[in-house]
């Protein structure tokens, strides 16, 4: 049994989109063509794929589990197409790595500098992500390995624990809760905060729980980084949510008093994933090694 990529390619284009129509647009096909090759799918494999009706196309079981197989192929030929082409630039294999927004600001930087330093011949295509997508993206396979929060990942997803980093509230010395060890997020919902931008995945996770607590916090500034925001907290700004270990390491430069939060979406394990940390290619396994050397 034969698989044409392109065939792959059109049927992940179709499942994404719940429509042949617009799944052969995405794949640059005329309609026709597109019916006729996915048909051609079915007939080979003796098994429908797809549900279809006037709304558009469901898949069957037989659908999902091609689907998840098509996302592992077209993923490794991507590599291999990847890895070929930095042969012509002196850069013969690359990683593709996820990360939330913890993982690239605080945790991630010196030991990737260390392995790239140690193997000048790997590249790291690294992406900031929450943690959820990451779990979805590695269980599809469009990604060698993820950081991502713990909490975030279902089971069947491996994992080992970098790290664990808890999220704190800062305020300025004179500012609210200053004398305090620690309180409850919702005790924060009247005051005005600094945040990262709305687009960042910690911020989304931030976000998500204080939507459920019912708090609609009030930004009187969104930055980039978790330095610009403790700067403006320690001017007395506002109040801001941030990594515990970005939270001391600008304490020691600002202004700055940290209040512990007892909610349990702010205790975090931080942890390396893969679908399998077996079957990674060898460039992501030398950076497993190397990460795992490097867990605290």
């Amino acid at each position: 049994m034969r698989f044409d990529l392109v065939d792959l390619q059109l049927f992940i284009a179709v499942a994404d989109q719940r429509s042949i129509t617009r799944g052969a647009e995405r794949s640059h096909l005329a309609l026709a063509s597109a019916s006729a090759r996915i048909k051609g799918l079915e007939d080979a494999l003796g098994v429908a794929l797809l549900k279809r009706g006037r709304r558009g196309v469901e898949l069957t079981a037989a659908g999902e589990s091609l689907l998840d197989h098509a996302r592992l192929v077209i993923h490794q030929v991507d590599a291999m197409r990847g890895d070929l082409a930095g042969f012509a630039s002196g850069v013969r294999a690359s990683v593709h790595f996820l990360a939330n927004t913890s993982g690239l600001s605080e945790h991630l930087p010196k030991a990737l500098a260390g392995f790239l330093r140690e193997h000048r011949d790997v590249a790291i295509d690294i992406e900031e992500r929450e943690s959820t997508d990451i779990a979805a993206a590695i269980t599809a396979g469009a990604a060698d390995l993820g950081f991502a929060a713990e909490h975030a990942l279902p089971d069947h997803i491996e994992r080992f624990v970098f790290s664990e980093d808890r999220l704190t509230l800062v305020t300025s010395k004179r500012g609210p809760f200053a004398g305090r060890r620690q309180i409850d997020f919702q005790e924060a919902g009247s005051c005005e905060f600094v945040g990262l931008t709305s687009a960042t995945a910690l911020q989304m996770h931030i976000s998500k729980h204080a939507a459920r607590l019912g708090m609609r916090p009030h930004f009187r500034a969104r930055l980039r980084d978790f330095d610009a925001i403790c700067r403006l907290v320690s001017a007395d700004v506002g109040v801001a949510v941030v990594p515990e270990a970005a939270a001391r390491r600008c304490a020691r430069l600002m202004p700055l008093a940290m209040v512990r939060l007892r909610d349990a979406f702010a205790n975090r394990k931080l942890v390396i994933c893969a679908r399998s940390f077996k079957a990674l290619p060898r460039p992501a396994k030398m950076l497993v090694e190397h990460l795992r050397a490097e867990a605290v």
